[in-house]
């Protein structure tokens, strides 16, 4: 589970960007973020996992009943945080892959976390390290690139690469920034339901930035609507178009 308590975070002039947003993620849901531009979606899942530092409140995740990694994650040490990114993955809406490096390469760089300073600098991956990372390009039915260089690839088998890279990583939480924001409709459709089938079949608590309320409804089971800092709506994703967009009125 992620509990996301009093979540704040200020804007460089002081403002409040995020006033006070509070969730509670549990594991198999796909919780789609709606809202305009600017209200912070993509500052909220960051402050997430701590690429931004927020101003206030409380980040845990919680398994099985059980703390995981330190009681809140936006205060806690630079050592803790290494730790509790392992079970946090990120997919990007402009990837994040290294172009020059082949499919497979990239997906093993999803176990760098678990990984010592020396093997990850020399990129010392195991043969079961291998299988598991030509598993997770399996789930997302890209076994057959694994030696291609990612440059030479589509948008969407380059964000695929990158659910596969998540994948890797063996995580309890993921975030997507916008993840189907460079893809044409029915690319973004095949992503979709590959992150709605990792989120079902490994039971995580995913959240996805999203800027269309008809594939929230699609693939999400639940929709928050964020605005002036504050979740306006949070509740069943399959419901009628206008309770969607409730953020953007």
């Amino acid at each position: 589970m992620l509990q996301i308590t009093n979540l704040q975070k200020k804007l460089p002039d002081g403002r409040l960007l995020l006033k006070d947003i509070s969730l509670q993620v549990r594991e198999g849901e796909f919780v789609g973020i709606l809202g305009l531009s600017g209200v912070g979606k993509t500052i909220l899942i960051r402050c997430l996992n701590r690429l931004t530092t927020p101003d206030g409140g409380e980040v845990r995740l919680e398994r099985d009943g059980h703390q995981v990694g330190p009681f809140n994650l936006t205060s806690c040490s630079e050592k803790e945080l290494k730790t509790a990114r392992r079970s946090i993955a990120m997919v990007f809406q402009n990837y994040n892959l290294v172009g020059r490096l082949s499919v497979l390469e990239n997906v093993l760089i999803g176990k760098l976390g678990y990984m010592s300073l020396w093997d990850s600098l020399m990129s010392r991956f195991s043969d079961e390290d291998k299988e598991q990372a030509m598993g997770a390009l399996e789930i997302v039915g890209l076994t057959a690139l694994a030696k291609r260089r990612v440059e030479t690839l589509s948008g969407g088998e380059k964000q695929r690469v990158a659910i596969a890279r998540a994948v890797m990583q063996k995580p309890w939480v993921l975030l997507a920034d916008e993840p189907v924001a460079n893809l044409d409709p029915k690319t973004s459709r095949e992503v979709m339901a590959y992150l709605k089938l990792i989120t079902e079949e490994q039971h995580l608590c995913t959240l996805a930035v999203l800027h269309q309320p008809d594939l929230v409804q699609e693939y999400c089971t639940r929709a928050v609507g964020i605005k002036t800092g504050t979740v306006i709506y949070d509740g069943m994703a399959r419901i009628s178009t206008d309770a969607l967009t409730a953020s953007y009125n």
